[in-house]
């Protein structure tokens, strides 16, 4: 038993990694699985897609690896977060497509609850934001809009469940409703500072605590897998949310230690250890995992369209045939035009937090082509990503004089073009590590924490290793220059001046 499988569920994809003892991948499989848009705003996932494709990938995975269920010593899930599920404890079926993290068809709620002056409450015990972003309002809206379901949730009837949870549920056959607290502190219910389900907090947005899991440590063990699953029970040993599993693969462990990760959308976390700082400037407070009773907690600043820009790009205006066509199509680019992507497809996230907020270029001219919207949706995650930084340094004393060294992972990442100008842009070093998988690696990090064959934190931060860093280029002048025509080009999206 000296290997780990690693479930990586995301917003477009299921994967499976296995990992040895020595956190070295062994196989990966991977599904993408079909988005459904039904309004303006709107996103959705079948739960069974969800379910299927991760099975599916599991399997395939093990057969690759060529290790059965008496190899694996346990398995760490990682999971698309906020995206919310609502089931029948009897059935296992969901009542309700999944709402995806992306959806805003909360945003009239949210606004309400603020115009009502829930938000000081809501942020001072979650460290969120009244947004519909989260799990709460998605939990509600379904409750309210799925006949009979308020009330058989009141009556115990109904599970709810982040994607981890799911996905738990099935795996044990439904004998564990559980989740862990990286998950829990993003569903506008918990209280990441008592480390508890809020009853204040229930009663506003509107959930029974009866539909509720159970929240335990991000290594923790979380039950046995059905045993005709895998060929034998395999032992759930860790979860953590993907932009927490990603802080963990990234060996993030000390206080100013900071990762961000680019895929469909973009997000950054500053560990902050045991001080859960409340932001100045519209960030998150998050936990960014709990080991052995203990939370350490993170600054996070979310961007939902960062990797899903280049999708648009391929999928909607039909410019590339693939993303990894991009960064060479911004290195031809005209550097005469500046074309500004902001990408509010669903709104715009940290520091901004405008759900009306729509998509918007600037600065077209009759010249204007493929390259150039290429580059500007690279640069759009630059800039976004600058953004997020500043408001860190000014929330956390401890950032201000330091230089920030930037660790980052994702499918982006793998563009040297767009991870020199993420360095241009922010004025620091971006280091790259040798294992870009790092929200799977987290995941199965934990897993194995708990099952004994991964060491303590601070001996496998030791084990991180640099790939690539990108030192900045570009001179402060013309940088600021670039950040001047971002913040007008902002400013003329927003909704909420």
């Amino acid at each position: 038993m000296s290997h780990i499988l690693a479930i990586d569920q995301g917003t477009t994809s299921s994967r499976a990694i296995i990992f040895d003892a020595n956190t070295a991948i062994i196989a990966v499989a991977q599904q993408e699985f079909p988005q459904h848009f039904p309004a303006s705003g709107w996103v959705e996932h079948e739960p069974e897609d969800l379910w299927d494709t991760t099975l599916a990938v599991c399997r395939e995975a093990m057969a690759k690896a060529g290790v059965t269920a008496s190899d694996l010593a346990g398995i760490g899930i990682t999971n698309q977060r906020e995206t919310t599920l609502v089931w029948d404890r009897k059935t296992g079926k969901a009542i309700h497509r999944a709402i995806v993290w992306q959806d805003r068809r909360t945003a009239e709620r949210c606004a309400a609850l603020k115009a009502e002056g829930h938000e000081p409450l809501v942020a001072q015990k979650t460290g969120l934001l009244l947004d519909p972003y989260f799990s709460g309002t998605k939990i509600a809206w379904i409750l309210d809009h799925v006949p009979g379901a308020r009330a058989r949730a009141e009556k115990g009837e109904l599970a709810f469940g982040t994607v981890d949870s799911f996905l738990l549920w099935r795996l044990t056959g439904g004998a564990v409703h559980a989740t862990d607290a990286t998950n829990a502190s993003r569903t506008l219910l918990y209280d990441i500072h008592q480390g508890a389900w809020d009853d204040a907090l229930l009663e506003v947005i509107g959930v029974p605590r009866a539909m509720l899991p159970e929240v335990r440590d991000s290594s923790a063990e979380f039950g046995l897998t059905l045993p005709d699953l895998f060929g034998g029970a395999i032992a759930v040993r860790g979860i953590a949310g993907d932009q927490q599993a990603a802080t963990v693969g990234q060996a993030c462990f000390e206080p100013g230690m900071l990762k961000s990760t680019y895929g469909t959308g973009c997000f950054a976390l500053l560990n902050t250890g045991d001080q859960a700082l409340a932001s100045r400037n519209r960030l998150l407070t998050t936990i960014a995992y709990q080991l052995k009773g203990r939370r350490t907690y993170a600054l996070e600043g979310s961007i939902f369209i960062a990797g899903a820009a280049v999708q648009w790009l391929r999928d909607g205006l039909h410019l590339v045939q693939n993303a990894a066509e991009t960064g060479p199509m911004a290195a031809e680019s005209d550097p005469a035009q500046q074309v500004y992507l902001v990408p509010a497809f669903v709104g715009l996230g940290a520091p901004y937090w405008d759900a009306d907020a729509r998509g918007a270029m600037f600065g077209l001219t009759r010249n204007t082509g493929p390259r150039e919207f290429a580059r500007a949706a690279l640069e759009a995650v630059c800039f976004q990503t600058h953004d997020l930084l500043a408001a860190m340094r000014a929330d956390w004393p401890g950032a201000k004089g330091a230089q920030t060294v930037l660790r980052v992972d994702g499918g982006m990442v793998a563009s040297d073009w767009t991870m020199q100008r993420l360095a241009d842009i922010l004025g620091a070093p971006v280091d790259r590590p040798e294992v870009k998988e790092t929200t799977a690696l987290g995941a199965a990090y934990l897993a194995g924490l708990q099952a004994g064959i991964y060491p303590e934190p601070a001996i496998f931060a030791t084990k991180w290793r640099l790939e690539k860093r990108f030192s900045p280029m570009l001179d402060a002048a013309p940088r600021a220059d670039l950040l001047k025509g971002w913040a007008d080009a902002v400013s003329r999206t927003l909704t909420t001046r």
